[in-house]
């Protein structure tokens, strides 16, 4: 309770504290290893997204993004408008972003992955062209802190993205929310969410959805862990809102054993969720905002 606290007042004391990188425990990685996962995590997107590698520059020319929770390095963002993105926001709830030494050699890693063309817009996006270390151009790569972990922007993405991210969220409806706003019209989104414990389970990996509702917000309400939310509850909030779901798939299931033995202790508030619900342990969302 009392790091939580710390977590509510004092965000980049617990950022400190904590080590955190916005990629799990990422600290022993080497920088070719987290920029081998930036390229997963890009490939992954426009996978889901029905683009293929060589088709985007032709997808993202002009595009400005939206990403949520970006961690310490925006080695996704970065990526995106070297492969022909105009623009990327980022947004967090905790202030990671660091060049330090280590997030450096990633960038540096990068572009070693990328074609000539490629380079060229990367090292643009850069306040001294080709030189990490320098920052990046504020009109290429935009960073948000806010305690809410909303854009506050209305009208101006293409594309909207996260990776283990919505899990996090408090106030899912309001993130939605934020999300729709700030896409344009035919603008998309794809996401893919984490719903496991994170480690706070203890022997059955859903019995962390057996303490009350109360005790889970005074110990994890503002450490990022997860909301616990299940995938009925995404599936109610986009159905409110005016989009169109392209895609829906599960990416990981408990064993049903599981599922039947952390059904008697659940708190209340996931009694009323069907078993196949349950058992959903991650998926990826992709939809796009209606034209009017």
């Amino acid at each position: 309770m009392a790091t939580n606290q710390i977590a509510r007042h004092a965000p980049s004391l617990y950022v400190r504290l904590t080590r955190q990188t916005g990629r799990g425990a990422a600290s022993a990685e080497t920088p070719s290893g987290i920029a081998g996962y930036f390229v997963r995590c890009v490939d992954d997107y426009l996978s889901m997204l029905g683009v293929a590698r060589d088709n985007a520059a032709a997808y993202l020319a002009g595009k400005t993004t939206l990403e949520y929770g970006p961690g310490d390095l925006p080695g996704v963002a970065v990526l995106l408008v070297a492969l022909g993105a105009q623009k990327v926001y980022c947004v967090d709830r905790f202030p990671l972003y660091a060049l330090s030494a280590k997030n450096v050699g990633v960038l540096r890693a990068l572009r070693g992955s990328l074609a000539a063309p490629e380079q060229q817009r990367f090292d643009e996006c850069f306040v001294q062209p080709g030189v990490p270390e320098s920052g990046f151009r504020d009109d290429r790569i935009h960073y948000l802190i806010r305690p809410s972990g909303l854009s506050g922007l209305r009208d101006r993405i293409d594309l909207a993205i996260s990776r283990a991210v919505l899990e996090h969220v408090d106030d899912l409806p309001a993130l939605f929310a934020d999300m729709t706003a700030a896409m344009r019209a035919g603008a998309s989104a794809a996401h893919q969410v984490d719903l496991r414990s994170h480690g706070l389970h203890r022997s059955n990996p859903l019995d962390f959805l057996e303490m009350s509702s109360r005790l889970w917000a005074l110990l994890y309400s503002h450490k990022g862990v997860p909301n616990r939310w299940r995938v009925d509850v995404y599936r109610s909030i986009v159905a409110s809102l005016p989009v169109t779901v392209l895609r829906l798939e599960t990416t990981a299931r408990a064993d049903p054993r599981d599922v039947a033995a952390v059904r008697p202790g659940l708190a209340d508030e996931f009694r009323g969720v069907s078993d196949d619900d349950l058992a959903c342990l991650g998926f990826w969302i992709v939809f796009r905002k209606n034209v009017t």
